[in-house]
Formats: C-alpha cells, structure tokens, sequence
C-alpha cells in the first residue's frame, strides 16, 4: 500500500468525529478510574474477591458504591466504544473504497505494545493488551480463513502436550470458539435435518447436544463413573440444544447477527456463572470425614489398587490448602514490593507474571468479542451516528435497562459482597454472576443516560465538556497509571493503602485537573500525545500534531 492520499486510510478530523462516542468516553474514562485507583492500593489478586472485608462508615459505602454502581460497567462500556471505533474505522474505509486490514492490524500491534508496556512498567490492571487480543479475535471472527484456522488449531494443540505449556490448550480452546462464532456470522450454507433446512451453526449445536446428552446419560447409568462431570455435562447438553433451536430461529435477518451474537455470547458466559455459582451455593455440603475413619478406609482398602474416595478426597484437601497458601504468599509478596519494594523488583514480578496474562486475555477475548459485536452495531446500524434520531432507543436504556442490571447487582448482594478464598459455600459465586449479568444492561443504561444528557436543553447538556477528555482517552489512561503509581507506590511516595472514601477524593481531583488539561491540550494540537503516536504507528503518512490556525475551534469541540 503506497502513501497516496487517495488508497490510503487516514485519521479521521475533527469534522468527521461522532460527539457522543468522545462524551460517553470520557465519561467512562471516570468509571474505569473510581475502579482502578483500589487496585493501585490492594494486591490486583484481590480482583474478582469483592468488597475487602473489614471496611466499616464512609469507606464502606465508597467501596459499595463503586462495586455495584461502577464496577463492571465501565470496562464494558470502553469495551462498547472499542467495537464502535472499529466499525467507524472499517466504514469509513469501505466508504473511500481504500484497504481496512493492514492499517488496523498495524493499530492492533500498536495497542499491544502499549498494553504490554503499560503492564509491566507501570501496573499490572492493564486493559489494552486484553483489548488488543481481542481485536485480533475479532479480525479472525470477521476475516479468518478456515485453512489456516484449522491449522493455527493443531499446532495450538501440538504445543499443548509440551510439558509446561499446558495453558496453550485455552488458547486453543478460545479460537476453537472464536471459530464456531465465525460460522454463525459469515455462513450461509444450511443442512437438511429431519426434513428442515437449518443453518449449518445450529447444526453443529445440535448435535453437540445430542453428544453430551448420550455422554450424561452414560455417567449417570455407570455404577462407578466419576459423578463430578455428571451436572455439568447435562446442563451443556440442554445448554446447545436451546441455543441450536434459536439460532435457527434467529440467523436472519443478517443484518441483526452482530447484536444478537453479542449479547447472546455475553449472557450465556454469565449466565453459566450465576448456574454454576447456584448449584454450588444450594448444592449439599459433604459431611467431613474424620482422619480417624479415613485411616481405617484407608487400611481396609489397602490392597485395593484404586485410590478410595476418602483418600481422593484428603489429596484434593491437601492440593487446595497449598494453592491457598502458595496465594497468600504471593500476595504477601506483591504487597511488600509495591508498598515498599523497589521499582525494579514491580518490573521482575509484573514481567513474570506477563506470560499468564496472555493466557488469561485468550479467554477473556470471547467476552470482549461480544462487546466489540454490540459496539459494532451500534455504529453500522447508524444509531451512534445520529443520535438525536433514536431517543427512544436511549430513553429505554436508560430508563429501563440501567435499574434492571444495577437491580441484578443489588440482588446478588443480598446473597454476599465479598469472597474468602477456599470458601466454595458463601455464595459469591452466584451473587458474582448475577451483577456480571446485570452488567451488559447497566452498562447500555449509562450510554443511553449520556447520550440524553447531551441531548437534554438543561444545564445537563454540559456533559459535553467530557468530549476532549474522551478524545485524548489514551493518554489519560496511562497518565492515571503513571500518576497513580508514583504517588501510591513504595518507589513513588509511598502513599500505599490509602483509605478507600479518600481514593475518591483522590479520583475527582485528578480527573478534574485532566479534564482542564485535555481542553487546553487540544485547543492547540489535534491529538492527544499518545493519540498521535498510536496513529502515527497505524496510518501513512504521520498525521500533522499542530492545529492550523482556522481549526484551532472545531478541534477542541
């Protein structure tokens, strides 16, 4: 691809932005903050454990608020934007009848070094290298060819079986999944079943269904078969059979498949959740088996050559206590060297644990693909476009769709607000499961209450001064990790383990002054500073960082 104005895709200017998707931004930019800041003053293993216990007065109800009225929310509303932003990009190109693959993977290989630097520079919550495997999930889901997929598949596999590299197989088993999305979204072919054409997707669930029907059937009719599989396997058996009849039901029309694959793939991973996390609460709890008795099983069976269930059960005791302790110890660690430690040892442990993210960001990129398809649509559909169009649209989220999922939220901490490793019995998981599903409605309601303020003629409307801050997101993103990691961190001042009402303080202060910063910023070049490089590394040639002095008014809007 040459460097001619006219086959090459360029950045767009201030003329051709979308306002809201800047507001709802940077107003999701705050969220994500009043998120982060707990994890600049808690060990990041404590991600996923809830409220911290022990909390009591105003830092109890900061910590409460966030959790259920932020936590969760922000991260999929940027995840959202994200989508949006591709497609805005990928129209754009099809509009101009120039080349959309190379530029964006050059953005992709951009983010991910921003990612993976952010990560083990500065902190290890970092988002964007999460958002960059899932956008190349995305491209693979949009644009992948099934050779080299199957083949991609195999060597996954083959890495797999060396000793050590076992996590491999979830990044397998994430483009395995990835793939099989693929089908629904891009194939068109049908398959004659019982005298009905049905698409080739709904097939292919259909007879995993029937597969793990027969597979539940045999564990429950075998006298000794394992009885841990035995739930699980039913569940996915009527799991892919519903899911095969309604996306038959609901393959067309195609121009709905991006918001349909969206929130079906987001609510059936939490929905899962809150399954699991339901029969684990409600499940019996097994009597304790006294070491006494064990030993005398133990004795009696010697000559058996198969371990007996109570021997099964002390080693899987014995195997979770060293998980736990091996926990504790890593949080003692973590919490020494961030608090006190110097900036070289943050750098070894973050880089060590670099490897494992990677793994992680495999499986959680089918979540994000999710809501990078809804973001998609949300612009190719012409909804973000022209907003002032679709107030229905937003009134009903913001109306509707925000108190259901906070609601979901509220409900599951009535069951518990905060987890003890080890303790499989509190209820977390099924009260964690419920505010993840509530999540992806919450997340909609605050866009579309963002997108009615802007609309609104009462002083709500000056929700819009967020626009520039949304614009230099970037920039402010990692200003906040760097800003945070030197005021909080032992190598920084020192300031670690700052009470959580005050981090909000903290939190409004600090955005504040970026919010005055980012107007004054771009009322004098066009793109924040890691903005322009981003582009820079994305697009030829290099956008100009100046603004001319006519657009000097247009740029800061």
């Amino acid at each position: 691809m040459n460097s001619n104005s006219s086959t090459t895709l360029s950045p767009p200017v201030s003329q051709q932005r979308i306002e809201a998707l800047d507001v709802v931004r940077g107003f999701a930019l705050l969220g994500i903050f009043l998120m982060n800041i707990e994890f600049f003053n808690r060990s990041i293993t404590g991600i996923g454990l809830g409220m911290p216990q022990g909390l009591t007065g105003l830092d109890w109800l900061a910590s409460w608020f966030i959790a259920y009225f932020v936590q969760g929310k922000f991260w999929t509303i940027f995840s959202l934007l994200f989508g949006m932003g591709f497609a805005v990009m990928l129209t754009r190109a099809e509009h101009a009848g120039r080349d959309f693959l190379a530029p964006y993977m050059r953005r992709i290989l951009g983010l991910a070094v921003f990612g993976a630097a952010h990560y083990i520079f500065l902190w290890s919550g970092d988002i964007l290298f999460s958002y960059a495997v899932g956008a190349g999930a995305l491209l693979i889901l949009l644009y992948g060819k099934w050779k080299q997929i199957a083949l991609a598949l195999a060597v996954l596999v083959g890495i797999g079986f060396i000793p050590g590299l076992d996590p491999v197989f979830g990044i397998a088993g994430a483009l395995a999944f990835v793939s099989l999305l693929s089908v629904y979204l891009r194939v068109e072919r049908r398959v004659s079943l019982r005298g009905r054409s049905v698409p080739l997707f709904s097939f292919i669930l259909l007879v995993l269904g029937a597969l793990a029907a027969i597979a539940a059937v045999v564990l429950w009719v075998l006298p000794n078969g394992p009885k841990e599989p035995r739930i699980p396997v039913t569940i996915a058996s009527v799991v892919f059979m519903v899911l095969g009849a309604l996306s038959a039901r609901f393959h067309e029309p195609a121009s709905l498949r991006e918001l349909r694959l969206g929130v079906s793939v987001y609510t059936f991973a939490f929905l899962m959740m809150t399954v699991g996390g339901a029969a684990q609460y409600f499940a019996p709890r097994e009597p304790a088996t006294a070491p006494a008795a064990t030993a005398v099983t133990a004795a009696n069976d010697n000559k058996k050559s198969e371990p007996t269930e109570a021997e099964k059960t002390a080693k899987k005791k014995k195997e979770r206590a060293a998980r736990l302790a091996q926990r504790e110890e890593d949080v003692r660690n973590e919490v020494r060297i961030l608090s006190s430690g110097r900036y070289a040892e943050a750098v070894e442990m973050r880089a060590r644990r670099f490897p494992e993210k990677v793994a992680g960001d495999a499986g959680f990129a089918t979540v994000l693909i999710a809501m990078f398809l809804l973001g998609s649509w949300f612009v190719r559909s012409g909804v973000m476009a022209n907003t002032g169009a679709h107030l229905p649209l937003f009134r009903k989220l913001a109306y509707v769709a925000l108190p259901f999922g906070i609601g979901l939220g509220l409900a599951g901490s009535l069951i518990a607000v905060s987890h003890v490793p080890g303790d499989d019995f509190d209820g977390f998981q099924l009260a964690r499961g419920l505010t993840m599903l509530g999540n992806l409605p919450a997340c909609l309601g605050y866009v579309g209450v963002v997108v009615l303020m802007l609309h609104s003629k009462s002083a709500f409307s000056k929700i819009s001064l967020l626009a520039p801050v949304g614009r230099m997101a970037l920039t402010n993103y990692l200003a906040q990790s760097v800003i945070c990691s030197l005021y909080f961190y032992g190598y920084g001042l020192g300031h670690w383990g700052m009470p959580r009402a005050w981090q909000v303080v903290f939190v409004l202060v600090v955005f504040a002054a970026q919010v005055a910063f980012s107007h004054w910023w771009l009322a004098r070049m066009r793109f924040g500073p890691m903005e322009w490089l981003w582009r820079a590394f994305t697009y030829r040639p290099t956008p100009p960082m100046r603004l001319r002095p006519f657009d000097g008014r247009t740029a800061a809007t």
